[in-house]
């Protein structure tokens, strides 16, 4: 049995294309491995504050030391990772927002960037501490964007991911959404037939 973590930080609810996309994925995946389990984060409907300064300096002092909403912030960013490395399999939505990420998801991602838990520093540079997880990553996008300069969300979470220990990463966009709903019907096809793909590869090599 695997563990998959389901990230949504859409904004738009049963409106979101990328909301779609997990729910295929989702539905698609019990029914080849129905003995696998999955948990569902929506980081838009149970969003993570923003990091601030005092939330920083909770993350690296003693727990004695801390304001009580330091400690709530530690607390948080403690369960969060705790939920992460509690996973094999990581699906991410990534909706394109002014060409990158949710900000519900940036916040996330602040929260759980943490020296000593997800990542450590070495002679050599930084370590991800997250080893032998795969992440899929499911965007959408207004336009067409692919292997463009406008594209900030591929290499920013391949970054991100990889800085973590997540090397295993796997992208699988919905473009030109905005175009026409004939358009957007096409891309989410194309969009299912890769997401079918990848489910039955997983499925071999578990």
């Amino acid at each position: 049995m695997k563990k998959i973590l389901v990230l949504k930080s859409s904004i738009l609810d049963n409106y979101s294309h990328s909301n779609k996309m997990t729910d295929y994925l989702v539905d698609s995946w019990l029914a080849t491995n129905p003995n696998d389990q999955f948990t569902v984060r929506d980081l838009a409907k149970d969003p993570v504050p923003v990091l601030d300064q005092a939330t920083m300096f909770a993350f690296g002092k003693e727990i004695s030391m801390l304001s009580d909403k330091q400690k709530a912030a530690r607390a948080l960013s403690d369960e969060l990772i705790a939920e992460l490395k509690a996973h094999d399999v990581i699906v991410i939505t990534a909706p394109m927002y002014n060409f990158s990420v949710p900000a519900q998801l940036k916040h996330y991602i602040d929260f759980i960037a943490r020296a000593g838990e997800t990542f450590s520093y070495s002679e050599s540079g930084a370590v991800g501490l997250l080893k032998n997880k795969q992440a899929i990553v499911l965007t959408s996008r207004g336009g067409i964007h692919k292997d463009q300069p406008s594209d900030l969300i591929v290499p920013f979470l391949t970054q991100f991911l990889g800085f973590i220990g997540i090397t295993d990463v796997q992208f699988v966009l919905t473009e030109g959404v905005a175009y026409s709903e004939d358009y957007a019907q096409q891309a989410h096809l194309k969009a299912q037939k890769e997401l079918d793909a990848i489910i039955m590869a997983k499925s071999t090599a578990f």
